[in-house]
């Protein structure tokens, strides 16, 4: 089992960043590839970016690209989301996720681990 805890989330006006942080234990090497979705109310959960521990390959939403940066810290079993330039639509929960290999990176049903999620409120 991984365990996935979020933090960093809040209110920001729009234009505002906001630096979101994902601790991993348990069974760390099984989380190879840990990513972000997001979910709004009354919307399915999107991915948001994901990074390949082995290879530091990273993959983004068309929707955030030039905006978010995901990076890792494999010492410390850390994975970062950098928020620049945040729009209201960037607002939900944001949840941290991670899984050996996905078959899809951008089906949630694809990852194994979830995090409880953290709250990032956008206001315009």
């Amino acid at each position: 089992q991984v365990q996935l805890v979020e933090s960093g989330g809040g209110l920001v006006q729009a234009g505002g960043s906001l630096r979101l942080s994902c601790a991993a234990s348990g069974r760390t090497f099984s989380s190879d590839t840990m990513g972000w979705f997001r979910q709004a109310p009354g919307k399915e959960r999107e991915f948001v970016a994901a990074i390949i521990r082995s290879s530091g390959n990273t993959y983004y939403a068309d929707s955030v690209k030039g905006r978010f940066t995901i990076s890792r810290d494999n010492a410390k079993n850390m994975v970062y989301l950098q928020t620049n330039s945040l729009k209201p639509e960037d607002t939900g929960v944001y949840y941290c996720a991670a899984t050996y290999y996905p078959d899809n990176y951008y089906l949630a049903g694809s990852w194994d681990y979830w995090g409880q999620g953290t709250q990032v409120t956008v206001s315009s």
